[in-house]
Protein backbone atom coordinates (compact mmCIF):
# COMPACT_ATOMS: atom_id res chain seq x y z
CA UNK A 1 0.00 0.00 0.00
CA UNK A 2 0.99 3.32 -0.73
CA UNK A 3 -0.25 7.20 -1.74
CA UNK A 4 2.26 10.07 -1.64
CA UNK A 5 0.73 12.16 1.49
CA UNK A 6 1.25 15.84 1.75
CA UNK A 7 1.33 15.15 5.49
CA UNK A 8 4.74 13.11 5.00
CA UNK A 9 6.50 15.80 2.80
CA UNK A 10 5.62 18.14 4.97
CA UNK A 11 7.47 16.52 7.75
CA UNK A 12 10.46 15.31 5.81
CA UNK A 13 10.82 19.31 4.65
CA UNK A 14 9.85 20.78 8.15
CA UNK A 15 10.66 18.47 10.63
CA UNK A 16 7.41 18.13 11.96
CA UNK A 17 3.95 18.21 11.31
CA UNK A 18 2.81 22.06 9.17
CA UNK A 19 -0.63 23.28 10.10
CA UNK A 20 -3.18 24.89 7.43
CA UNK A 21 -4.28 28.11 8.61
CA UNK A 22 -7.59 29.52 6.39
CA UNK A 23 -7.30 33.09 5.03
CA UNK A 24 -9.59 35.61 3.29
CA UNK A 25 -8.29 38.17 0.82
CA UNK A 26 -11.89 39.56 0.33
CA UNK A 27 -11.71 39.07 -3.72
CA UNK A 28 -15.12 38.25 -5.13
CA UNK A 29 -14.91 35.78 -8.56
CA UNK A 30 -15.56 36.45 -12.02
CA UNK A 31 -17.77 33.65 -12.00
CA UNK A 32 -20.08 35.90 -9.30
CA UNK A 33 -19.17 39.31 -10.02
CA UNK A 34 -20.29 39.80 -13.69
CA UNK A 35 -17.03 38.91 -15.22
CA UNK A 36 -17.83 35.69 -16.47
CA UNK A 37 -21.57 35.28 -14.93
CA UNK A 38 -23.48 36.21 -11.94
CA UNK A 39 -24.66 32.96 -10.70
CA UNK A 40 -21.09 31.31 -9.39
CA UNK A 41 -20.72 27.66 -9.83
CA UNK A 42 -23.77 25.52 -9.36
CA UNK A 43 -22.30 23.91 -5.73
CA UNK A 44 -21.04 27.03 -4.65
CA UNK A 45 -22.82 29.23 -1.10
CA UNK A 46 -21.01 32.42 -2.19
CA UNK A 47 -20.35 32.19 1.75
CA UNK A 48 -19.70 36.13 1.80
CA UNK A 49 -19.48 36.50 6.05
CA UNK A 50 -16.08 34.29 5.36
CA UNK A 51 -15.03 37.18 2.65
CA UNK A 52 -15.59 39.79 4.88
CA UNK A 53 -13.10 38.71 7.99
CA UNK A 54 -10.69 41.24 9.32
CA UNK A 55 -6.44 42.25 8.41
CA UNK A 56 -4.51 39.29 7.56
CA UNK A 57 -2.47 39.92 11.29
CA UNK A 58 -5.60 39.38 12.86
CA UNK A 59 -7.12 36.52 10.86
CA UNK A 60 -3.45 34.75 11.03
CA UNK A 61 -3.91 34.64 14.85
CA UNK A 62 -7.31 33.71 15.08
CA UNK A 63 -6.59 30.92 12.74
CA UNK A 64 -3.44 30.10 14.96
CA UNK A 65 -5.80 30.36 18.44
CA UNK A 66 -8.03 27.56 16.83
CA UNK A 67 -5.20 24.91 16.26
CA UNK A 68 -3.22 25.97 18.80
CA UNK A 69 -4.20 23.23 21.13
CA UNK A 70 -2.54 20.60 18.73
CA UNK A 71 0.17 22.65 17.18
CA UNK A 72 1.77 23.40 19.98
CA UNK A 73 4.54 25.66 20.47
CA UNK A 74 7.19 26.11 17.32
CA UNK A 75 4.57 25.09 15.28
CA UNK A 76 4.76 25.80 11.62
CA UNK A 77 2.10 26.79 9.32
CA UNK A 78 0.58 27.16 5.94
CA UNK A 79 -0.99 30.60 4.89
CA UNK A 80 -3.94 29.29 2.95
CA UNK A 81 -6.05 32.02 0.81
CA UNK A 82 -9.18 29.95 0.57
CA UNK A 83 -12.54 31.34 -0.26
CA UNK A 84 -13.47 32.62 -3.89
CA UNK A 85 -10.82 33.82 -6.31
CA UNK A 86 -8.03 35.02 -4.66
CA UNK A 87 -5.74 36.55 -7.59
CA UNK A 88 -9.26 38.42 -8.96
CA UNK A 89 -8.51 42.04 -7.78
CA UNK A 90 -5.49 44.80 -7.88
CA UNK A 91 -1.73 43.69 -7.86
CA UNK A 92 -1.03 46.34 -5.19
CA UNK A 93 -4.05 45.20 -2.71
CA UNK A 94 -2.66 41.52 -3.19
CA UNK A 95 0.84 42.28 -2.84
CA UNK A 96 0.25 44.04 0.46
CA UNK A 97 -2.58 40.91 1.34
CA UNK A 98 0.59 38.26 0.28
CA UNK A 99 3.25 39.82 2.12
CA UNK A 100 1.37 40.58 5.28
CA UNK A 101 0.72 36.60 5.75
CA UNK A 102 4.09 35.79 4.42
CA UNK A 103 5.97 37.96 7.21
CA UNK A 104 5.25 35.76 9.92
CA UNK A 105 8.27 33.90 10.67
CA UNK A 106 5.85 30.98 11.61
CA UNK A 107 4.47 30.72 7.69
CA UNK A 108 6.30 28.91 5.47
CA UNK A 109 4.25 28.25 2.72
CA UNK A 110 1.52 30.79 1.19
CA UNK A 111 -1.10 28.53 -0.44
CA UNK A 112 -3.38 30.64 -3.20
CA UNK A 113 -6.44 29.05 -4.41
CA UNK A 114 -7.38 30.65 -7.66
CA UNK A 115 -9.13 30.67 -11.08
CA UNK A 116 -6.58 29.46 -14.43
CA UNK A 117 -8.20 32.47 -15.95
CA UNK A 118 -6.99 34.64 -13.42
CA UNK A 119 -3.64 34.40 -13.92
CA UNK A 120 -2.78 37.60 -15.90
CA UNK A 121 0.91 39.23 -16.69
CA UNK A 122 0.92 41.44 -13.09
CA UNK A 123 -0.62 38.39 -10.92
CA UNK A 124 2.39 36.30 -12.62
CA UNK A 125 4.83 38.77 -11.68
CA UNK A 126 3.58 38.75 -8.42
CA UNK A 127 3.61 35.22 -7.36
CA UNK A 128 7.39 34.75 -8.70
CA UNK A 129 7.94 37.36 -6.59
CA UNK A 130 6.76 36.33 -3.60
CA UNK A 131 8.00 32.78 -4.77
CA UNK A 132 11.89 34.00 -4.34
CA UNK A 133 10.44 34.43 -0.65
CA UNK A 134 8.90 31.78 0.69
CA UNK A 135 7.80 29.05 -1.41
CA UNK A 136 4.11 29.65 -3.24
CA UNK A 137 1.74 27.21 -3.99
CA UNK A 138 -1.49 27.97 -6.73
CA UNK A 139 -4.09 25.98 -6.61
CA UNK A 140 -6.41 25.61 -9.73
CA UNK A 141 -10.44 24.29 -9.44
CA UNK A 142 -10.32 22.44 -12.62
CA UNK A 143 -12.71 19.77 -11.26
CA UNK A 144 -13.35 18.03 -14.40
CA UNK A 145 -12.14 17.48 -17.89
CA UNK A 146 -15.68 16.87 -19.54
CA UNK A 147 -17.26 19.77 -20.90
CA UNK A 148 -20.55 18.66 -20.56
CA UNK A 149 -19.90 18.26 -16.56
CA UNK A 150 -17.68 21.51 -16.83
CA UNK A 151 -20.69 23.47 -18.40
CA UNK A 152 -23.13 21.64 -15.61
CA UNK A 153 -20.93 23.40 -12.73
CA UNK A 154 -20.61 26.71 -14.78
CA UNK A 155 -16.98 26.18 -14.57
CA UNK A 156 -16.41 28.87 -16.59
CA UNK A 157 -13.34 28.42 -18.82
CA UNK A 158 -12.05 26.10 -21.40
CA UNK A 159 -9.16 23.35 -20.89
CA UNK A 160 -7.00 24.99 -22.94
CA UNK A 161 -6.81 28.00 -20.26
CA UNK A 162 -6.05 24.99 -17.71
CA UNK A 163 -3.22 24.06 -19.54
CA UNK A 164 -1.76 27.39 -20.32
CA UNK A 165 -2.38 28.31 -16.46
CA UNK A 166 -0.26 25.35 -15.48
CA UNK A 167 2.33 25.70 -18.03
CA UNK A 168 3.16 29.27 -16.76
CA UNK A 169 3.27 28.70 -13.27
CA UNK A 170 5.49 25.56 -13.90
CA UNK A 171 7.28 27.93 -15.88
CA UNK A 172 8.06 30.57 -13.17
CA UNK A 173 8.64 27.87 -10.46
CA UNK A 174 5.69 27.78 -8.17
CA UNK A 175 3.88 24.67 -7.17
CA UNK A 176 0.76 23.54 -8.62
CA UNK A 177 -2.19 22.00 -6.82
CA UNK A 178 -5.30 20.90 -8.98
CA UNK A 179 -8.94 20.50 -7.18
CA UNK A 180 -10.82 17.14 -8.60
CA UNK A 181 -14.55 16.90 -7.85
CA UNK A 182 -15.79 13.07 -7.69
CA UNK A 183 -19.45 12.36 -7.99
CA UNK A 184 -20.38 14.91 -10.61
CA UNK A 185 -24.01 13.60 -12.07
CA UNK A 186 -23.79 11.54 -15.23
CA UNK A 187 -20.16 11.15 -14.52
CA UNK A 188 -18.95 7.42 -14.78
CA UNK A 189 -15.68 5.71 -12.69
CA UNK A 190 -14.23 5.74 -15.88
CA UNK A 191 -15.00 9.47 -16.77
CA UNK A 192 -13.49 10.21 -13.33
CA UNK A 193 -10.19 8.03 -13.36
CA UNK A 194 -9.46 10.05 -16.80
CA UNK A 195 -9.83 13.30 -15.17
CA UNK A 196 -7.48 12.11 -12.48
CA UNK A 197 -5.21 10.50 -15.13
CA UNK A 198 -4.93 14.08 -17.05
CA UNK A 199 -3.81 15.92 -13.86
CA UNK A 200 -1.77 13.66 -13.12
CA UNK A 201 -0.08 13.90 -16.37
CA UNK A 202 -0.59 17.87 -16.82
CA UNK A 203 2.15 19.44 -15.29
CA UNK A 204 0.79 20.03 -11.61
CA UNK A 205 2.92 18.67 -8.59
CA UNK A 206 -0.47 17.90 -6.51
CA UNK A 207 -4.06 16.75 -6.55
CA UNK A 208 -7.04 17.79 -3.99
CA UNK A 209 -9.73 15.36 -4.52
CA UNK A 210 -13.39 16.30 -3.16
CA UNK A 211 -16.69 14.52 -2.76
CA UNK A 212 -19.59 16.12 -4.42
CA UNK A 213 -21.60 17.50 -1.19
CA UNK A 214 -24.87 19.47 -1.01
CA UNK A 215 -24.81 22.86 0.47
CA UNK A 216 -27.82 25.10 1.28
CA UNK A 217 -28.60 28.03 -0.39
CA UNK A 218 -26.70 26.36 -3.69
CA UNK A 219 -27.97 26.20 -7.13
CA UNK A 220 -27.17 22.31 -6.81
CA UNK A 221 -29.37 22.14 -3.70
CA UNK A 222 -32.09 23.31 -5.56
CA UNK A 223 -31.29 20.35 -7.90
CA UNK A 224 -31.07 17.93 -5.48
CA UNK A 225 -34.19 18.55 -3.06
CA UNK A 226 -36.27 18.02 -6.29
CA UNK A 227 -34.72 14.84 -6.86
CA UNK A 228 -33.00 14.79 -9.93
CA UNK A 229 -29.45 14.17 -8.61
CA UNK A 230 -28.09 10.96 -6.98
CA UNK A 231 -25.56 11.15 -4.25
CA UNK A 232 -22.23 8.49 -3.97
CA UNK A 233 -22.62 6.83 -0.86
CA UNK A 234 -19.49 6.23 0.87
CA UNK A 235 -18.68 2.65 -0.15
CA UNK A 236 -19.31 3.87 -3.84
CA UNK A 237 -16.79 7.17 -3.45
CA UNK A 238 -14.40 5.01 -1.97
CA UNK A 239 -14.44 2.97 -4.98
CA UNK A 240 -13.93 5.91 -7.33
CA UNK A 241 -10.95 6.99 -4.84
CA UNK A 242 -9.25 4.09 -5.18
CA UNK A 243 -9.29 4.06 -8.86
CA UNK A 244 -8.15 7.52 -9.40
CA UNK A 245 -4.88 7.10 -7.20
CA UNK A 246 -4.05 4.40 -9.08
CA UNK A 247 -4.14 6.37 -12.07
CA UNK A 248 -1.61 9.33 -10.73
CA UNK A 249 1.93 9.40 -10.70
CA UNK A 250 3.46 8.28 -7.49
CA UNK A 251 5.22 11.53 -7.42
CA UNK A 252 2.29 13.68 -7.51
CA UNK A 253 1.72 14.61 -3.87
CA UNK A 254 -1.95 13.76 -2.46
CA UNK A 255 -3.16 17.01 -0.51
CA UNK A 256 -6.86 15.58 0.14
CA UNK A 257 -8.38 12.34 -0.11
CA UNK A 258 -11.94 13.93 0.74
CA UNK A 259 -13.89 17.12 0.93
CA UNK A 260 -16.68 18.23 3.54
CA UNK A 261 -18.63 21.49 3.39
CA UNK A 262 -19.51 23.41 6.97
CA UNK A 263 -21.63 20.82 8.87
CA UNK A 264 -24.13 23.55 9.74
CA UNK A 265 -24.52 24.13 5.96
CA UNK A 266 -24.59 20.40 4.41
CA UNK A 267 -27.58 18.68 3.09
CA UNK A 268 -26.16 15.74 1.01
CA UNK A 269 -24.47 13.40 2.02
CA UNK A 270 -24.87 13.66 5.67
CA UNK A 271 -21.90 10.64 6.05
CA UNK A 272 -19.27 13.16 4.81
CA UNK A 273 -19.98 15.51 7.93
CA UNK A 274 -18.02 12.95 10.15
CA UNK A 275 -14.84 13.47 8.66
CA UNK A 276 -13.02 11.28 10.92
CA UNK A 277 -15.07 8.49 9.84
CA UNK A 278 -14.53 8.86 6.43
CA UNK A 279 -10.99 9.25 6.35
CA UNK A 280 -11.20 6.56 8.64
CA UNK A 281 -12.79 3.95 6.42
CA UNK A 282 -10.79 5.56 3.59
CA UNK A 283 -7.31 4.48 5.12
CA UNK A 284 -8.84 0.77 5.95
CA UNK A 285 -10.05 0.65 2.62
CA UNK A 286 -6.59 1.64 0.86
CA UNK A 287 -4.91 -0.89 3.25
CA UNK A 288 -7.81 -3.76 2.45
CA UNK A 289 -7.32 -3.28 -1.30
CA UNK A 290 -3.52 -2.77 -1.58
CA UNK A 291 -4.21 0.51 -2.99
CA UNK A 292 -0.59 1.82 -4.77
CA UNK A 293 -0.69 5.58 -6.06
CA UNK A 294 0.07 5.13 -10.03
CA UNK A 295 0.16 1.15 -10.27
CA UNK A 296 -2.55 0.92 -13.05
CA UNK A 297 0.48 3.72 -15.18
CA UNK A 298 2.90 1.05 -15.23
Amino acid sequence: MYWNRLSDRLREAYGGKVYKLALSSGCSCPNRDGTIDTRGCIFCDGAGAFAAAGDIPTQLAEAKRRVAIKAGENARYIAYFQSFTNTHGSVGRLRTLYMQAMADPEVVILSIATRPDCLGEEVMALLQELNAIKPVWVELGLQTIHPTSAAYIRRGYDLSVFEEAVAKLRAAGIEVIVHQILGLPGETTDMMTETAQYIGQSGAQGIKFHLLHVLQNTDLAAVWQAGNMPIMDMETYISVLEACVRRIPREMVIHRLTGDGAKRDLLAPLWSGDKKRVLNAIHAAFLRDDVEQGSDLL
